[in-house]
């Protein structure tokens, strides 16, 4: 089976061909959209990950004829009103991890309520039909300084209590176990597979 994927995140696509392995679908081959750079981007300008995860897959889903999926994830944190939220990759006026992160600090001090979420949602679209949409969750809270080399974005500010550290201090195959992406990308794979989704 092969899904098309419609991200130029290396992150992400890592991510993604881990979790497929993990989840035990080794015969799903996750493979980039060709010549994706080269493709008029998507405007992403829903108010929800849900909308942009719509837009984006049916968008790319005129460049294949193989079904593909896109993610719209994020960070939500409570007390600044679940901001950074849609625009969590490009939070900081220059957009990378590590201006983002220092911003999110920065906006976070003298708030005691740290709690937040990592969100992901996940559309599956064939030639400009939406197969399906699925969303991931998982509940931590931000702390004041990056711990930890793995992961990306802002994996080394969200700390896990059920782990006792951040997700920038775990291996990826732990992390996928209860990642946001994780558990979309494993629903989004298990409806393929159920449904035959595949060229």
């Amino acid at each position: 089976m092969i899904l098309r994927c419609a991200t130029t995140n290396p992150g992400k696509l890592r991510e993604f061909h881990r979790a497929a392995e993990h989840f035990g679908f080794a015969d799903v081959d996750i493979q980039a959209l060709d010549g994706m750079k080269s493709i008029e981007s998507c405007v992403e300008d829903g108010a929800t990950f849900e909308e942009n995860a719509v837009k984006k897959a049916l968008h790319y889903s005129a460049w294949t004829a193989d079904p593909i999926f896109a993610d719209d994830s994020g960070l939500e944190v409570d007390v600044l009103g679940g901001a950074p939220g849609v625009f969590s990759a490009r939070y900081s006026s220059d957009g990378s991890d590590e201006a983002n992160n220092r911003l999110l600090v920065a906006n976070l001090q003298g708030h005691d309520d740290r709690t937040a979420r990592f969100v992901c949602v996940i559309a599956l679209a064939q030639q400009g039909k939406l197969l399906g949409t699925f969303r991931g969750a998982v509940e931590g809270r931000i702390i004041d300084e990056p711990r930890g080399p793995g992961g990306f974005g802002y994996d080394p500010l969200f700390f896990y209590p059920p782990f006792g550290c951040t997700f920038g201090e775990v291996d990826a195959a732990r992390k996928m176990n209860v990642s946001h992406r994780g558990q979309a990308l494993s629903a989004m794979l298990s409806y393929a597979a159920s449904t035959g989704n595949s060229r």
